[in-house]
């Protein structure tokens, strides 16, 4: 395992030298609201690229989902 500079963060590291992991002591930064959002940042990022929509597509889509659940 090797410490990083930052203290309370620490990488692991496999014995090709690969880090696999990043422990972070909620003791230390608590568990703050960036830590709450990084899944929520990891999904957009794995989203970049892919299919989007108009506002407009979107609200046609809401509309229609509304008027078939009434």
């Amino acid at each position: 395992m090797i410490v990083s500079k930052t203290a309370g963060i620490k990488y692991t590291k496999d014995v090709a030298g690969y880090k696999h992991y990043v422990r972070i002591d909620l003791d230390m930064y608590g568990e703050n609201q960036l830590l709450e959002d990084f899944p929520d940042l990891l999904d957009i990022e794995a989203r970049k690229g892919g299919e989007t929509i108009s506002l407009n597509e979107f609200n046609e889509y809401i509309d229609k989902r509304i008027e078939s659940n009434v």
